[in-house]
């Protein structure tokens, strides 16, 4: 697994440069190309007592809005990547989840952040983590809050023997053999030899591929598995956690599982998620 294309995706409601420089960042470590990605959905929500015409003035309206954001975005871009070729532009009007899956199969990997508070929960403004990770058939980077560089030096594999786990660990290959330091961490939800066998099998799996890893597996009833995770990482300085995003479609709606849900909420980390 290499990354020879990276997707950075970009909120309308939030300044562009931060991200776009940390994916930037990124893409120059792995020799990449860079592409940026900015969409966002007029709401055409107004009450059912308004004229026909009118609706089509409110969306018009906000349709202007929208495009005068990314318009702004594109030149925060433009100004960021200045002469780079390896640097592209794509903006939608567009239902932003689904916009950044579309264009996600012209990349390795997708980098997002946290959305601005603005817009948190506004899915027609800013893409829906949960849905991105478990519909994108691309790994995630989730960038820690704070948009801090990604040394990648000390790097956690949250493993649980899954199909998701497996995923993520070749999908963050490229993180993993850079690394100074990779720990395969497990907690011992079921049985402790089993899951001490399955770490070291990761471990090994990992320095055949050159890696230089270690397996460490908790024994705790107190912690959940995501609390687990966090906690430990923190104890590791982990730059990185790399985790299967575990979840479903049910109704038309996602649905994810308690781990995934608490590494989306853990902005104190930079995330790796792979479904």
């Amino acid at each position: 697994m290499i990354y020879t294309t990276i997707l950075v995706q970009l909120d309308i409601d939030a300044p562009a440069t931060p991200r776009l420089l940390f994916a930037q960042q990124i893409a120059k470590k792995f020799e990449a190309d860079l592409i940026a990605v900015a969409a966002a959905e007029p709401s055409a929500l107004v009450s059912p007592s308004e004229s026909s015409p009118l609706v089509a003035e409110v969306l018009r309206q906000r349709s202007h809005e929208v495009e005068e954001r990314i318009k702004r975005l594109r030149d925060e871009f433009l100004a960021v990547a200045g002469n780079d070729e390896r640097a592209s532009w794509r903006a939608e009007l567009d239902d932003p989840t689904s916009a950044v899956a579309l264009h996600a199969r012209a990349a390795d990997l997708v980098i997002t952040g946290a959305p601005a508070a603005a817009a948190a929960g506004d899915y027609q403004r800013t893409v829906d983590p949960g849905a991105l990770v478990l519909s994108l058939g691309r790994p995630v980077l989730f960038a820690a809050d704070g948009l801090a560089a990604l040394k990648g030096e000390r790097v956690m594999v949250a493993w649980k023997d899954c199909r998701e786990s497996r995923r993520a660990v070749v999908d963050a290959m490229p993180f993993l053999r850079n690394a100074k330091e990779v720990t395969v961490f497990s907690t011992a939800e079921e049985e402790t030899l089993a899951a001490r066998d399955g770490a070291a099998d990761v471990v090994r799996f990992l320095m055949k591929h050159g890696v230089k890893a270690r397996a460490q597996v908790m024994e705790s009833e107190e912690l959940s598995a995501g609390d687990a995770i966090t906690v430990f990482a923190d104890y590791l300085g982990a730059d990185l956690i790399v985790a299967g995003g575990y979840g479903h479609s049910r109704f038309r709606e996602w649905a994810l599982g308690g781990a995934t849900r608490s590494l989306l909420r853990s902005g104190s980390f930079h995330r790796l998620l792979s479904n």
